[in-house]
């Protein structure tokens, strides 16, 4: 007899990637590893091939899957359309990492035991033990003061608002209104930890290193930090 019972799965690690061919293959090959998780490649119709290389992968392991996306549209939209993806096939925890070896693999299972008892948990550079590697001053001052411009905006205790090595429990992510979130770069990750504490749920920085990436070219931009500046203001009165 057939069962109707929901199956739950556990956890998720959604990896945008644009142009990076060069660094897929082994961030997948790590994950895979560390941790008991299944891993999905949101890919925004990479130049280089990203997603050809990103189905190949899928291909050789059922733990990885690949979204592919017509075009580059902005981080934060990679990430929607990936933490739907998870929601819909009912992962119970859900990732947001980078595909560049900045955050590494080795802290997922951290994260999946901060889990037990927090909602949220964010891999922070600000806390006691965490920090960054090969960050020039300017890099390190722009960054810092980043987090301390909006959590002072926004009456949040969080040391580390714009980091983007995250793990949210599914329920977060049921409660926020996500086609209603607006930010796609920098400031999409402030928008989603301000939104998790003003629902009330428990929030947990782990420490770790950022590391500078391996291979291929950043995505960091001066107008990518602007738009974040401007969007602190519109995220703390809408």
């Amino acid at each position: 007899m057939a069962s109707n019972q929901t199956i739950i799965n556990e956890a998720l690690v959604c990896i945008p990637t644009y142009n990076e061919r060069e660094n897929i293959p082994s961030i997948v090959k790590e994950l895979l590893h560390v941790a008991p998780v299944d891993i999905l490649i949101i890919d925004d119709n990479s130049p280089d091939g990203t997603g050809a290389v990103a189905d190949l992968l899928a291909a050789e392991d059922a733990r990885v899957h690949v979204l592919h996306r017509p075009g580059k549209q902005g981080l934060g939209k990679a990430y929607l359309a990936g933490f739907q993806w998870a929601l819909e096939r009912h992962y119970e925890f859900i990732f947001e990492m980078d595909a560049d070896f900045s955050h590494q693999p080795r802290y997922v299972p951290e994260f999946l035991r901060a889990t037990q008892d927090h909602d949220l948990v964010l891999g922070s550079r600000y806390v006691p033990g965490g920090g960054t590697e090969n960050w020039s001053q300017l890099r390190k001052f722009i960054s810092q003061g980043g987090s301390l411009y909006a959590r002072t905006i926004l009456g949040l205790s969080v040391k580390d608002l714009t980091g983007g090595f995250k793990c949210f429990r599914r329920e977060v992510l049921e409660a926020i209104d996500l086609d209603s979130v607006e930010s796609t770069g920098y400031s999409f990750q402030i928008e989603l930890t301000y939104r998790a504490a003003q629902k009330g749920f428990r929030i947990k920085e782990v420490p770790i290193v950022f590391y500078e990436r391996v291979a291929g070219n950043s995505k960091m931009s001066k107008d990518i930090v602007l738009e974040a500046v401007a969007k602190v203001w519109k995220i703390r009165f809408s």
